[in-house]
């Protein structure tokens, strides 16, 4: 029997191997960013490419092969950072370990969009529940592309993620969240809150800082005019100018937080945040310029 155990053994662990394979691909996780923002340089390095040939065959001048080729390498180092290092359609990763420490408690994901912020938040935090919150309006297939509903959409991410069952979906503007006051042990909010104007900005840090525990934890996670993107895709990407932390720490201060951490990670800046015991009122946020 012993010869028999290492004949099946390799056709044992290849079984294995090709169950885990068909697990993954059956797991691919679809956040519906547009295609540009991971293979959006692949044809500036196919141009590229097709022109020094061109240019070599011809002979031109060595100025414009050495500018094709400047393009040439420009172009394949920013998919490289793109869709390795940024990987905007990968699951997300905690910027700070710092944020719920405790590794308990309900979560509000605001802005939760096709759930890559939710999902980044169960998968750290194995013993936590999070409602996930969006107004799943127009804005939403601007940013996602069309396809099923919004929601189904979201809860398609959390299921493929093994998650679901510790997520709630709920419908939900984020300048006026439907949630008793202090309802949540922490918040996060991804690339969400800087598409809104200052006013309405103004208006979401306020009602998070009200439905969140004294002492909570705010993850904010914003689109940072820092070097990886500057380097990829320059003004093209930014979000209306793409305020910094002098901008958005006095606005946190206003609505009553107490910043504990700030930092930036490629094409992003964050904040975490405190809740204060003692809660400003919404109009106090309108004294900060815009």
């Amino acid at each position: 029997m012993e010869p028999e155990r290492a004949v099946q053994a390799p056709f044992r662990r290849n079984s294995a191997e090709l169950g885990s394979m068909l697990l993954f691909a059956n797991t691919q996780l679809n956040f519906g960013y547009p295609w540009w923002l991971s293979y959006g340089h692949l044809p500036i390095v196919a141009l590229a490419l097709a022109l020094l040939a061109l240019g070599y065959a011809r002979k031109w001048s060595r100025g414009a092969m050495i500018v094709l080729g400047v393009l040439l390498l420009w172009s394949s180092a920013a998919f490289v950072v793109t869709r390795f290092v940024m990987d905007i359609n990968g699951r997300g990763t905690l910027p700070t370990e710092s944020f719920l420490r405790s590794g308990s408690g309900r979560v509000l994901d605001i802005g939760a969009g096709t759930g890559r912020s939710s999902i980044m938040v169960l998968e750290s935090r194995p013993h936590s529940t999070l409602v996930a919150s969006d107004l799943f309006g127009d804005s939403f297939e601007q940013h996602f592309g069309p396809g099923d509903s919004p929601q189904a959409r979201l809860l398609a991410n959390l299921k493929k993620a093994g998650v679901e069952q510790r997520a709630t979906i709920v419908t939900a503007d984020m300048r006026k969240l439907p949630f008793e006051a202090g309802a949540f042990d922490a918040i996060v909010s991804a690339y969400a809150v800087d598409h809104l104007n200052s006013e309405g900005i103004n208006q979401a840090l306020a009602e998070a800082a009200r439905v969140l525990k004294p002492g909570g934890d705010f993850l904010l996670i914003l689109v940072g005019k820092e070097p990886w993107i500057q380097f990829t895709f320059g003004p093209l990407i930014m979000h209306a100018g793409t305020r910094g932390p002098e901008w958005w720490t006095p606005r946190l201060q206003n609505a009553g937080f107490q910043v504990v951490e700030q930092g930036t990670r490629p094409a992003t800046l964050y904040f975490l945040a405190r809740r204060s015991s003692d809660l400003v009122s919404v109009p106090g946020a309108d004294r900060v310029s815009p």
